[in-house]
């Protein structure tokens, strides 16, 4: 078919895409061997969508694939558009809302009539145009209406049901117990859970974003030349990558083709805390550098430091802005303290490779004035747990963090001084003092007795 002079630019516009598709096709076919006139008619304006409405009855639109769960399984495949599922605060197909991807199965031969569905003019789809019945569409489909709209009927048809749902001998089931009695062989649902493929492929998707994207690309550069980077580095450990459709995976479904068969299965385990291990603690002059890691401290800096370089007007909203990143700050750092308090031994700090000021060794390890002193560090021992008694030590830490953050805030440019650091010091101070286990009076005196 060549464009008619009735045709609208816009039918022309959907014409030379078509074409230029349905020509990128043939040249690839004829690429690297002799012209055969034969094979070079199939790819006819008209023959070729001919060709490609018959052909499209051989594969099927989907979300949730059968195959994916059992190669041999023959059951059917569903289409759920991701608005049409019910809510639930569990992650499901149902958290894609707009953006998701149809998947499709079928005779990988006739993937190629997929791709020319997909294939975007004006930022949509040829399918969603033809579920729109444009008709500019259909004017460049063919000049003759009645064969448009038959083509135009076939290719919707690539987003079908399969009639009355069926399972299959190899498909897995579950018998689900709905009236809660175990014994009751009548109280069950039998549930086919489907492959969730729109769904594996969003996640899939955003995984490789994590793993290859830029930004991460960036802060592992600046890790490695041992420079600073601002910026969020995501990390999905322990990963495990399942491989489905062997040598073939375009047998399984044209999205599993996209990732060659790759499916991640996230680990399922709690996770391993690192703040917690020892070795964080030694050689350092203070376990504040650690803080900025933990949890969203990080977050909280920047937080800071966008609203106090927005220098907003002293309102009702901004000083309640601030109070609530202060109130965070001082949750993470009682946090901070009260997780390693609880993960690393009674007596940690007694490591010849600690290095850190009395105060934070008192805040974090404070059970070691519980221990038994030791002959050989006795006057050591014995002025640590002096230290826990005379209460010092929670306006020493405060004062340390609050001299840390005035130093992150003044590298930023801003003209933070003494009453910053008197306010971040006294925010600090409530909640380490609050969370402080204290040693018991009575075993202090069996020491002294013991050593008096």
């Amino acid at each position: 078919m060549t464009e008619g002079p009735d045709q609208t630019s816009r039918a022309r516009l959907f014409h030379n895409a078509i074409s230029a598709f349905i020509h990128e096709r043939r040249e690839a076919k004829l690429k690297g061997s002799e012209a055969n006139q034969a094979t070079a008619d199939k790819y006819a304006y008209a023959t070729w969508l001919a060709d490609a409405a018959r052909r499209v009855t051989q594969i099927q639109a989907v979300t949730h694939v059968l195959k994916a769960i059992h190669p041999d399984a023959r059951g059917s495949n569903l289409h759920r558009v991701p608005q049409s599922l019910p809510s639930h605060s569990e992650i499901g197909t149902h958290v894609l809302g707009n953006d998701y991807v149809d998947d499709v199965v079928g005779n990988a031969a006739a993937l190629d009539v997929y791709k020319f569905l997909k294939l975007e003019v004006e930022g949509r789809r040829l399918l969603d145009w033809l579920q729109d019945d444009d008709s500019d569409l259909l004017s460049a489909l063919d000049s003759d209406p009645k064969v448009a709209h038959e083509w135009a009927t076939s290719f919707k048809g690539l987003i079908r049901s399969s009639g009355k749902p069926t399972s299959h001998g190899l498909a897995k089931q579950v018998y689900w117990s709905v009236s809660g009695e175990p014994a009751d062989d009548t109280g069950f649902h039998l549930l086919q859970p489907l492959f969730p493929s729109s769904l594996v492929h969003a996640v899939h998707t955003d995984i490789n974003k994590a793993r290859f994207g830029e930004n991460n690309k960036a802060a592992r550069l600046a890790k490695r030349n041992n420079q600073p980077h601002i910026g969020v580095y995501r990390d999905y450990r322990n990963l495990v990558v399942r491989k489905l459709g062997g040598t073939k995976p375009q047998n399984i479904s044209q999205l599993n083709s996209e990732r060659g068969g790759v499916n991640y299965l996230l680990a399922s385990m709690p996770p391993q805390w690192q703040q917690g291990q020892l070795k964080h603690f030694l050689f350092i002059s203070s376990v504040l550098e650690r803080l900025r890691r933990f949890e969203d401290v990080n977050e909280l800096i920047l937080a800071l430091c966008a609203l106090l370089e927005s220098a907003p007007k002293p309102t009702s909203a901004t000083r309640l802005r601030r109070e609530r990143i202060e109130q965070a700050f001082a949750q993470a750092l009682a946090a901070f303290g009260l997780i390693n308090r609880e993960q690393l031994e009674p007596g940690w700090t007694r490591h010849p490779d600690c290095r850190l000021p009395l105060c934070e060794q008192l805040w974090l390890d404070p059970l070691r004035a519980e221990l038994p002193w030791r002959e050989d560090h006795l006057e050591e021992d014995q002025a640590f747990a002096a230290a826990i008694e005379s209460g010092d030590w929670p306006s020493q830490v405060a004062h340390r963090f609050g001299n840390w953050l005035n130093a992150i805030l003044q590298q930023r440019g801003l003209p933070v001084g003494d009453a910053e650091h008197a306010h971040w010091a006294r925010q600090a101070m409530i909640d380490a003092d609050y969370l402080l286990p204290r040693p018991s009076a009575s075993l202090n005196d069996e020491k002294d007795i013991a050593h008096g």
